[in-house]
């Protein structure tokens, strides 16, 4: 499970916590993808860099923590660091801060164990492109091995390559997907996730209006406030996500 990037573009939350530990329906972002893979496998690791701290707390004694130290290795660079855990397996990799209900056993199911498998939104007709959201992926361990332990990524160190070569499967899945990439896509998730209705954090204390709006755990709206399209951390950091 790929969560160790800085999450640049959803500051300003990503100042208060880690993005993974966002919550969408007030569960983690992590927590969320740890229910998908659990149809899969127990055997779950996670990659760590940005908010290592609160994400080794968060996530200690539940799975194998990928340390990444010094810099965040990429989606590529993540499994090379995990060669030596990985001994020789193939591995389900997701990403941590991307917001679905695809049935991750459903996609592994049928797989032949040799090439790329991803699970992208849409058809999956067009194949793997910039514009592509990708949702999961199987890695042979023939796509592993060769790995490097250094900032690269998926698709130039091995999709690419492997497409080309015919090695390759999309697979389609239409139903709801939404990366967290910005305050506005983490709105979106916490609304499709809640059906539309406001979302307000345990221990949060809203005495104001809420539409179309998140409260974090512990955050505080007070009367006369509304908040429209917002995200609220604490007791006085807004987010407008019109």
């Amino acid at each position: 499970m790929l969560a160790a990037g800085a999450g640049t573009r959803m500051q300003p939350l990503t100042r208060h916590r880690p993005k993974a530990l966002c919550p969408v329906d007030d569960v983690p972002l992590v927590d969320i993808a740890l229910a998908h893979v659990a149809a899969v496998t127990p055997r779950v690791a996670v990659n760590v860099h940005h908010g290592r701290a609160l994400m080794e707390a968060h996530l200690a004694g539940r799975v194998h923590l990928s340390i990444e130290p010094d810099e965040a290795l990429g989606t590529a660079g993540a499994l090379g660091h995990l060669r030596d855990w990985l001994a020789g397996e193939a591995a389900l990799v997701v990403n941590a801060d991307t917001w679905h209900q695809a049935d991750l056993g459903a996609f592994v199911a049928g797989w032949d164990g040799e090439r790329v498998r991803v699970l992208v939104h849409g058809d999956g007709a067009g194949g793997l492109g910039p514009d592509v959201g990708v949702v999961a992926s199987l890695m042979p361990w023939s796509e592993i091995r060769g790995l490097a332990a250094e900032p690269t990524g998926l698709y130039e160190v091995s999709w690419r390559a492997a497409a080309g070569a015919g090695r390759l499967e999309t697979v389609g899945y239409s139903g709801p997907f939404i990366p967290c990439d910005r305050p506005h896509d983490y709105l979106a998730a916490n609304l499709a996730a809640s059906g539309g209705r406001s979302v307000v954090g345990r221990g949060a204390e809203v005495r104001g209006t809420l539409v179309r709006s998140v409260v974090w755990p512990g955050g505080v709206v007070r009367d006369p406030e509304v908040l429209v399209d917002a995200i609220r951390v604490g007791d006085r950091l807004t987010v407008l996500c019109r």
